[in-house]
């Protein structure tokens, strides 16, 4: 079938190139020309804006957009509704806060037009491996764009999971967990790198893939990690978030359940952005404010804790 994709960032690009595989027409547009003029170097109809895109697609029309959530989401939904018509849909791919999906769902409604909420997953691997796609809007728009969405995922890669929101709600929460799943995997391999033994991470990493209970995708790519800079020593130790663990710890406290390894994971990544934690000073200054305790001052080096046994 036809679709317009908007954004040809890592995903986006991606994304086309899959489907353009599988026989689908694919007219796009980025706000980069290099993106565009590279997909349509591979089979991809190039546009100059979203109203030229518009133009170019048949009645009723669908378009993907793979933008940043937030303010990106926001303008090019604008611009679609402004070009759009009644039968039209539009399915947002990003990492979009659900609330806004069910927003926008609600907003496009009232012009006739179809808003699908898609959590995609699957990252730059998703091109040669599929998309796991977890879909919410309206039984019949979802229906008459599934061709779209088998295209991109892998065998039982897609569910349509619900009405408007599901979609970017269920993604959330499976980033969720994948910080937390990052942070146990983070802290182990440094238990491993800082104990007495000399170990290998790479031969650990790839060792554990081969029948292990602790064995992921996860684990495979740490395994390349450690493949290519086996201590990591090219790699700041700066873990950015980019909205879905915030979101996840949120809903955790609206429900009142407790989520305590996917909030460490998120304030861990907080952390891992200080040179220096104010908060550790505090403590610091206090310890040896009641108990005598020695501060260590800037440019002076910190003892290694001595443990039992050691």
């Amino acid at each position: 079938m036809q679709l317009g994709m908007i954004g040809l960032g890592r995903m986006g690009a991606n994304m086309t190139s899959r489907l353009m595989l599988d026989k689908h027409e694919v007219v796009v547009f980025d706000f980069n020309e290099a993106a565009v003029v590279k997909s349509a170097g591979e089979g991809a109809i190039g546009s100059g804006s979203v109203a030229e895109l518009v133009g170019k697609l048949r009645a009723p029309r669908a378009v993907w957009i793979m933008v940043p959530a937030g303010k990106p989401t926001d303008d090019t939904i604008g611009a679609l509704l402004e070009h759009l018509q009644p039968g039209d849909i539009i399915i947002d791919g990003g990492n979009s806060n659900f609330r806004e999906s069910q927003a926008r769902y609600a907003k496009a409604k009232t012009k006739g037009i179809s808003f699908i909420d898609a959590g995609t997953s699957g990252g730059v691997w998703g091109l040669k491996n599929g998309y796991c796609l977890m879909v919410g809007g309206d039984d019949d728009a979802v229906k008459r764009v599934e061709p779209i969405f088998l295209s991109l995922a892998p065998k039982d890669g897609y569910a349509h999971v619900g009405p408007s929101g599901a979609g970017h709600f269920s993604k959330m929460v499976h980033n969720g967990i994948e910080y937390g799943m990052l942070a146990a995997y983070g802290e182990g391999f440094e238990i491993l790198e800082k104990s007495e033994f000399s170990y290998d991470l790479h031969q650990l990493a790839d060792l554990w893939l081969h029948a292990s209970v602790v064995r992921s995708w996860l684990l495979e790519l740490a395994e390349l990690a450690f493949r290519a800079d086996p201590k990591l020593e090219s790699i700041r130790g700066y873990v950015d978030d980019s909205g879905e663990g915030r979101w996840t710890v949120e809903e955790a406290i609206n429900e009142s359940v407790p989520a305590p390894v996917i909030t460490m994971a998120l304030l861990s990544r907080f952390a891992s952005r200080q040179d220096e934690s104010f908060s550790a000073k505090v403590v610091a200054a206090l310890r040896n404010q009641f108990g005598g305790h020695a501060v260590k001052h800037e440019g002076e080096k910190a003892a290694v804790p001595q443990t039992a046994g050691r």
